[in-house]
């Protein structure tokens, strides 16, 4: 059986790293998602590393994807209790199999066999509580996903089913002992070894008593024939050899199923705690509406940054745009006017998206992107091998690798570590190329003349943000369009920092 939660056509590949991983810890940093992780994580490391791996590979996702996943988490929303039981069941069965199975008998075709048996027994344990809460509970699940797992389940795991396997998990257990066939190979060498099922005799007792049965030779060993016993265990080992491996590969396989199960609950189990712990601060959620590569959709309404509004909860001021048809969003204004908070709002809430999430907003809609990238200035280098300026470039070429028609790039007041003229001439060089190659560009920057020229240059195909600031000089956190302006108010800092009738 397949789980198909996480894809519509596939499971979740758990062992895989995807390409986008690479550059993973710098978009989560950039963006803060640490924060979202550790709310969806709490204590459970499996959720922790499924969340991480689900938001790196966000970018292969298709439209179609997103919104599978969006109605399996929708059902997950609804049915939270039944979530965690199935959850807890696969997880049930990983410790059983740790206490029952113990290895000792691991090299031994006998012992791989007697064990395998009663891991299946309690598998079946398992499946069968399984099936029992599917049954009672599907008609509450309305997504292709869960719809469809429920109904490979009811196919699968029939009562046939429960009785044939119950029943030949009985008869290994060999109470009426082992019957081996073999056949005599060159040097007169025993070959082709083969488990026999056992033949009762049918009837009563009495029936079973005076009729003559099939002819056969038999001997005893002496109990104290050590070489004899280990003879005849080799013998037997032989024949069951086969069976041993195959009923292993069973074993393995209905644990992979559950394993599978519980790995792909686990980014869902994460998405319902994340979801409780926005609601529980006042934060709106929708799901977001995904719309294919090269669409030209991006609008929000009431967007606010997710890892801000975990620490604290509706005072995150929200924003809303239409950057529809748009290829670059440029955001200017007062320093602490808000707009690297935005610019991550933005980013945080594309990845989540496309991880199939929702979002904090009222209203979320935007293209699908096949690569995301993040470009924020950083702290001088301590070793002193480059400058900072050279720094940015090299982290900036680096980016340009891995760009793609489509892709997104976000830019937090780069190319800032010259001065104005050379970082502005820099900057309209470097992102006339990106826009020419298809790619989106949203832009924190306090360049004016790149962002004046810009604005003259592309008004057409750009949306120009303006932090807003009161004339008293007050932050409002809001973003407005509106054209560069020359000053970026730090004089407001100063008197904020520096009280002017104390020196």
């Amino acid at each position: 059986m397949k789980v198909y939660l996480l894809h519509p056509n596939r499971d979740f590949v758990f062992d895989t790293h995807p390409s986008s991983a690479i550059r993973m810890p710098t978009l989560f940093a950039d963006l803060e998602l640490p924060t979202v992780a550790a709310a969806m994580a709490g204590q459970d490391e499996l959720i922790a590393t499924v969340v991480q791996r689900v938001f790196a590979g966000g970018v292969q996702n298709d439209v179609d994807t997103v919104l599978y996943r969006q109605a399996v988490l929708r059902d997950c929303l609804t049915n939270v209790p039944l979530i965690e039981r199935l959850a807890k069941l696969a997880l049930e069965a990983g410790e059983r199999r740790q206490r029952q199975w113990l290895g000792l008998f691991s090299r031994s075709p006998s012992g791989i066999l007697y064990e395998a048996v009663d891991l299946l027994n309690m598998l079946l344990d398992i499946f069968a509580e399984l099936k029992q809460l599917v049954r009672a509970h599907q008609p509450q699940f309305e997504s292709d996903g869960f719809q469809a797992l429920f109904t490979r389940i009811n196919h699968e795991l029939t009562p046939d089913y429960f009785n044939q396997v119950r029943h030949d998990l009985g008869q290994l257990k060999f109470h009426d002992g082992t019957v081996i066939s073999a056949q005599l190979g060159a040097r007169n060498e025993g070959h082709n070894y083969t488990l026999r099922r056992t033949n009762n005799q049918p009837g009563n007792f009495f029936q079973r008593l005076f009729t003559r049965g099939p002819a056969r030779y038999a001997f005893r060993l002496d109990p104290r024939d050590e070489a004899g016993h280990q003879a005849l265990s080799e013998l037997t080992n032989r024949g069951l050899n086969t069976a041993a491996n195959a009923l292993a590969q069973s074993a393995d396989h209905m644990m992979s199923f559950l394993t599978i199960l519980r790995t792909e609950l686990a980014f869902y189990r994460g998405c319902v705690n994340l979801h409780r712990a926005l609601s529980d601060r006042g934060v709106p959620l929708c799901f977001p509406i995904p719309t294919p590569a090269g669409t030209g959709r991006c609008q929000c309404t009431d967007l606010r940054d997710a890892g801000l509004a975990l620490r604290i909860g509706s005072e995150v001021r929200p924003n809303s745009i239409n950057a529809n048809n748009k290829n670059m969003i440029v955001i200017t204004g007062a320093n602490q006017g808000g707009k690297s908070t935005f610019l991550r709002a933005m980013g945080a809430a594309q990845v989540m998206m496309q991880a199939g999430l929702f979002v904090p907003a009222s209203h979320f809609e935007a293209d699908v992107a096949p690569a995301i990238f993040t470009h924020y200035k950083r702290q001088e280098d301590r070793t002193m091998k480059r400058g900072k300026f050279d720094e940015e470039l090299s982290r900036l070429s680096d980016i340009v690798d891995g760009l793609t028609p489509a892709a997104i790039l976000l830019l937090n007041e780069s190319f800032s570590a010259t001065n104005e003229i050379e970082g502005s001439q820099i900057a309209d060089q470097v992102i006339q190329a990106l826009l020419e190659a298809g790619v989106r560009v949203w832009f924190v920057t306090h360049l004016y003349q790149f962002a004046h020229a810009a604005q003259q240059h592309y008004h057409d195909t750009a949306l120009f943000l303006r932090a807003k600031r009161q004339d008293d000089g007050t932050r409002t956190f809001e973003m407005h369009p509106g054209e560069p302006l020359a000053t970026s108010f730090a004089n407001d800092l100063y008197h904020q920092i520096f009280d002017p009738a104390h020196g």
